[in-house]
């Protein structure tokens, strides 16, 4: 059973991090009142731009092209987002077209740039991507040592860690009481004093950053390339963790730690007595099911904020 559990929980966290940073950008979105589709695009845009600068500048950063290269992509998906924050807030456009819109343009310029770049549909795979590796004394522990940290990578805990600074921020700060506002009542929030617009801006900044983030560490950690088909669905898996979670960013880590099983099946089933017969094709689609079912609302009734998906018009009730 410890065996087991060796190989699932590793497997588990490693393909939910990119899920809870994702969603986490999801939470702060919404929770401000500006949906965002576009999750699925600002990982692409992330994921393009961690390979591709890992590629480049391997030889100038080693061991520490990745981190860089995360740092890197989480900027420029803060600034990719822009776009839709100019869209949804400024221009008052529909949110969810403009969220689709992203997806289409990030992965057009990705998909793009690859082939001007490279001469080939894809990029070449990197030369320094997050390997997995023990945490020191803590993999000693008896038992909790060998499920826990061995064999890990370290933006699993990373993840888990931003997860509980979002919840901090969201809800034991004034930034964050704002932020819930102008999502809940933006023209109360903006009869005392806060800046409606300002703030649905910074939260699709944040957004976009942890999207970026999201999809570098995707692609570093599980593909190490990019092509068009690098993300195929972990943004709107990451979407229905926001939804699933109830918008919160624990229960939206809890949701992309399911989901994360979910992805996890088809590598660990050969290891587990009740999955080994289970037709392979059917544990590769379980994480889409899944995140049907998360959308349909078949989990649980999820309310979101009042004003989400609503352009705020200063003057108007």
């Amino acid at each position: 059973m410890l065996d087991i559990l060796a190989s699932i929980v590793p497997t588990v966290l490693f393909f939910s991090a990119p899920l809870i940073f994702t969603a986490l950008g999801g939470v702060f979105s919404e929770r401000s009142g500006v949906i965002n589709i576009g999750l699925e695009g600002l990982m692409v845009i992330g994921a393009f731009v961690g390979i591709i600068f890992n590629l480049t500048f391997a030889d100038v950063f080693g061991n520490f092209t990745p981190w860089i290269s995360i740092i890197v992509a989480t900027i420029v998906g803060a600034l990719f987002s822009a776009i839709h924050a100019v869209a949804s807030v400024s221009f008052r456009a529909d949110q969810t077209v403009s969220g689709v819109a992203i997806n289409m343009l990030a992965l057009g310029v990705g998909v793009y740039l690859t082939k001007v770049w490279y001469g080939k549909g894809q990029t070449d795979m990197v030369a320094e991507p997050f390997n997995s590796t023990n945490i020191p004394i803590l993999s000693d522990i008896p038992i909790i040592g060998p499920i826990f940290f061995e064999g890990i990578y370290i933006t699993s805990y990373v993840a888990i860690i931003v997860a509980f600074i979002a919840w901090f921020v969201l809800y034991k700060t004034a930034f964050g009481l704002r932020l819930r506002a102008v999502g809940e009542h933006p023209m109360a929030a903006d009869t005392n004093g806060i800046n409606v617009y300002k703030m649905r801006y910074i939260a699709v900044l944040i957004s976009g950053a942890l999207g970026g983030l999201g999809g570098s560490v995707f692609a570093l950690t599980i593909v190490s390339n990019f092509s068009h088909s690098t993300i195929v669905g972990q943004g709107f898996m990451s979407l229905a963790a926001v939804i699933f979670g109830k918008w919160h960013p624990l229960g939206a880590m809890g949701a992309a730690l399911f989901f994360g099983f979910a992805q996890s099946l088809s590598v660990v089933s050969t290891g587990i007595p009740l999955l080994e017969d289970i037709p392979q094709i059917y544990l590769l689609i379980a994480p889409y099911v899944l995140t049907i079912l998360a959308l349909a609302g078949f989990i649980g009734r999820a309310d979101a904020p009042r004003a989400n998906g609503i352009p705020y018009v200063k003057g108007s009730r």
